[in-house]
């Protein structure tokens, strides 16, 4: 499937005209966590891309010193990456940008592309979406599962802890497209506290 390549970062609106509302398409935790007004939502996924825990959160889920670890999107060819769509009307245009260009300040862009909506696979959204690209100050790159999976038990910030993201995350997954993750690695860690000694925490790196 072809579709309109990602257009280069912005800062702020990359829309020329918001005379009939946006569509922005979230793969994180704009699909669980919407806190704008919006007109309708639809599940639609991007192809070319897979999601990762390679950006760094010290905004939301970590703190300067000791950062989490938050999604982006990385390009490959056989990627599918699914998430949320939602239509924000003309007149709520401006301000929703305003306030989503401040939520995704942690190293995020504004980009626009297309992705293919689940319920009308001939249909093409266009949509702004939020990116934090390699070139980025935030970004943290790729590292074991073992080593993400401490660094995510660890990270706690502003908006909670940074394994609730991850486990919202997987959970988001399995209620908007079940059976579709492309790959799902599972790894277990126990804890290091007595009180915890019999727990085991699940962390699922969700890579569709």
């Amino acid at each position: 499937v072809l579709l309109a390549a990602m257009s280069a970062p912005h800062c702020g609106n990359p829309f020329a005209d918001l005379s009939d509302g946006f569509y922005v398409w979230g793969y994180g935790s704009l699909i669980w966590k919407v806190d704008f007004p919006y007109r309708e939502k639809r599940v639609a996924y991007l192809p070319g891309y897979s999601r990762f825990f390679y950006q760094s959160s010290t905004d939301h889920r970590g703190v300067p010193g000791n950062p989490g670890r938050v999604v982006t999107l990385v390009e490959e060819a056989h990627g599918r990456v699914y998430g949320m769509a939602y239509h924000v009307p003309a007149e709520k245009a401006h301000a929703v940008l305003e306030q989503l260009d401040y939520r995704e300040k942690g190293g995020y862009k504004a980009l626009l592309t297309q992705v293919i909506p689940v319920d009308n696979p001939e249909e093409r959204l266009n949509v702004m979406v939020y990116l934090g690209t390699t070139s980025n100050p935030n970004w943290a790159g790729p590292a074991s599962l073992q080593e993400m999976a401490l660094q995510i038990h660890r990270s706690v910030g502003p908006s909670g802890p940074n394994k609730e993201y991850l486990y919202m995350l997987a959970e988001s997954m399995r209620t908007i497209a079940p059976g579709k993750c492309l790959q799902q690695v599972f790894i277990s860690r126990s804890s290091k506290r007595k009180k915890e000694a019999a727990q085991r925490l699940l962390f699922c790196v969700c890579v569709c």
